[in-house]
């Protein structure tokens, strides 16, 4: 039978096998045990200060690039698009910061007009059947009633930025042009406008009814963390054709963040759209947002649409100069050179 003398034998093994550890662990082992620790923290921590320093000056050559972007994006975009109407098209998502800075040098140092912003809702890329429903009612209406032929079989969103475009883009350059028309127009888009807002599927700021030369769509370039199926990338590319249709020039920007192979703009590129419609994918930089106005800009001057960035299918950084009249070659040093004739818009 096991009694009080027994447990209290094991209890003082016990307590004397620790002690022993304990001794051994602080003795013997010590050395060699602390030694390898403090070449490990020692290595570890050079490592980290080694990252930190590295970050700190990647970080400090950012700020300055940025500083220096900002300092010569007026002289860069100066007149760039004088004359020219802009509208500008958030998707959900879209940063407020973006849409600002873009609109900004388009206005204050490109010398263009920015009639108005259009920010599509999480609605208007509703799969659902009530709501493609809906969207499908209101484009019927709306065509019917300005004589605009739908895009038959196209997705409705497609046929909605159909409407969209044919009432508030113009391929007019002249301001007096669209002085003209811009009245009728003006009251048509209001209508139109107005019957897409009222069930949902967009708001509007400032004037977007009124007549615009260009577009710049605006994109959050995120794709879902999940790897589903996102309606925005797939509905980016026949939106952006659309706007592009209809106008003089239509440039989509996105943001750094997320611009791989699944985000919008990766999708657009890798389309037909790529071919009518330029792309920028770090417009949430100084630099990006100048060459947005460049993209639009190269357009105008009689360039084809190019991807820009530094994301998933940018061709270039930023456009290489407008076109610009090249010498034949000639033996004589007092040949001239004729301009090669401009690319006329309808």
């Amino acid at each position: 039978m096991i009694d009080f003398r027994y447990h209290l034998v094991s209890i003082v093994a016990v307590f004397l096998a620790l002690a022993i550890g304990i001794v051994l662990g602080s003795t013997e082992l010590q050395g060699p045990a602390y030694n390898l620790l403090n070449q490990t923290t020692g290595k570890l921590q050079s490592e980290l200060g080694q990252v930190s320093s590295e970050r700190d000056a990647a970080q400090q050559q950012a700020t300055l690039g940025e500083n220096y972007a900002q300092a010569v994006e007026p002289v860069v975009l100066r007149n760039l698009l004088a004359g020219q109407q802009l509208l500008i098209v958030t998707e959900p998502g879209a940063p407020a910061s973006v849409v600002t800075a873009i609109s900004n040098a388009a206005t204050q140092d490109a010398g263009a007009t920015v009639t108005g912003q259009i920010a599509l809702q999480t609605k208007f890329f509703d799969n659902s059947d009530t709501t493609l429903d809906s969207l499908n009612q209101i484009n019927l209406a709306m065509s019917q009633a300005d004589s605009i032929p739908l895009v038959t079989g196209a997705p409705y969103q497609q046929q909605a930025a159909q409407v969209i475009a044919s009432e508030i883009l113009t391929q007019s350059a002249g301001s007096t042009d669209i002085q003209q028309a811009g009245a009728q127009q003006d009251a048509n888009a209001q209508t139109m406008l107005e019957a897409y807002a009222n069930d949902g599927f967009l708001t509007t700021s400032g004037q977007p009814s009124a007549p615009a030369t260009l577009a710049v769509i605006v994109t959050p370039q995120s794709a879902p963390a999940d790897g589903s199926a996102d309606p925005i990338d797939q509905l980016l590319a026949p939106v952006a054709e659309e706007l592009a249709a209809n106008s003089l020039a239509t440039v989509v920007a996105g943001v750094t963040a997320d611009s791989g192979p699944d985000s919008p703009i990766a999708a657009l590129r890798a389309s037909s759209a790529a071919s009518k419609v330029s792309s920028v994918d770090d417009a949430d930089f100084v630099a990006g947002q100048t060459v947005v106005i460049q993209a639009l800009a190269r357009q105008l001057a009689g360039g084809t649409p190019g991807s820009y960035g530094i994301g998933t299918g940018a061709a270039s950084e930023a456009p290489s100069p407008a076109p610009t009249p090249s010498a034949s070659p000639s033996a004589s040093p007092t040949a001239t050179v004729s301009p090669s004739p401009r690319k006329t818009k309808k």
